[in-house]
């Protein structure tokens, strides 16, 4: 389910001269994403944008942000840095601008009467995911961990709230779990991490389409100044950024307060560390297919992440 929200607003203080202030700026909004949530609660961006429709767009996963993206639904997708690599090693020209989150917030889940102790234990068995989400990379990163490949098991491409469904029902032996859906099944049906490695957890981004990011780059360093100042309120108010969380996914509050606590937000600047980090990563999308063939992965990676923009409006510490 979408949820829209618009309000008629337009740029503020100096554009660049050149440039043409979009009429609309559409984002998406996300549970897996808590400043998004804060940012849209506040109505910050629409202040900021006084004479610009701002609408929002609720999305359920990595994929979803960026087919919408893709499709031209969204100007703004936040997903996980792993996805957007993947998105734009398959031929869509997108640049991740910012960092909006450093989250523990997948791993492999099995119901809290499971005997499953190892990941090497999921061979012949049936593991839901989202395909082109962090917690599909992750599983068939932990899998080759384990010396399994994606072939090994039978992959499910259910939603990420399906897939939480479909292990408490029995329907699949693990589920890749992602915030706040995990925490919630944690909590209300005892399900059980079999799984957890903070290394396979890629990094959440914001992305912009190559095309906007030439035709509008005033336009995004006003959205990471809104940014920046909800997550600066998300850092001083945990409390109220648990409330604001189980209010917006409809969860109790102590799941809001499981999945914060899995969750950094301290840190939005891109930097060498994350390319390293992608690129360390990266591999996978290639031994497992996923990838146009002569793809350069580790080129695509150096295209994709982008400091710029948010170098520019970051406050130095």
């Amino acid at each position: 389910m979408a949820t829209a929200c618009a309000v008629a607003l337009s740029l503020q203080g100096a554009a660049h001269a050149a440039e043409k202030s979009p009429s609309e700026v559409r984002l998406d909004c996300a549970y897996y994403s808590p400043v998004s949530l804060a940012l849209k609660h506040f109505g910050w961006l629409e202040k900021a944008l006084p004479d610009a429709k701002v609408t929002w767009v609720l999305s359920q996963g990595s994929n979803r942000s960026l087919e919408y993206l893709n499709s031209g639904s969204v100007d703004f997708a936040s997903s996980a840095s792993l996805s957007a690599v993947l998105t734009r090693a398959n031929g869509s020209p997108i640049k991740s601008v910012y960092v909006y989150s450093r989250a523990e917030w997948t791993a492999l889940v099995v119901r809290k009467d499971s005997t499953l102790q190892s990941v090497a234990e999921l061979k012949g068995k049936k593991i839901a995911a989202t395909k082109g989400t962090d917690p599909y990379l992750f599983t068939l990163r932990a899998l080759q961990k384990a010396g399994l490949k994606k072939d090994d098991v039978e992959l499910l491409h259910l939603q990420h709230p399906d897939g939480r469904t479909a292990l408490e029902k029995g329907d699949v032996d693990a589920w890749a779990g992602l915030d706040p859906h995990m925490a919630a099944s944690e909590i209300q049906s005892g399900a059980r991490l079999l799984y957890r490695n903070k290394d396979f957890n890629s990094y959440g981004v914001l992305s912009v389409t190559e095309t906007y990011a030439k035709e509008h780059p005033q336009a995004i360093k006003t959205v990471l100044t809104a940014y920046e100042k909800a997550r600066e309120w998300t850092v001083k108010n945990p409390d109220e950024l648990a409330r604001l969380l189980a209010t917006e996914s409809g969860l109790p509050l102590d799941v809001a307060k499981l999945q914060l606590s899995r969750t950094d937000l301290s840190n939005p600047q891109l930097s060498a560390k994350d390319v390293e980090a992608s690129k360390s990563a990266a591999p996978i999308l290639v031994s497992e297919d996923l990838v146009r063939k002569g793809v350069n992965v580790e080129q695509v990676i150096d295209q994709l992440i982008t400091p710029d923009f948010s170098k520019a409006v970051i406050a130095a510490p």
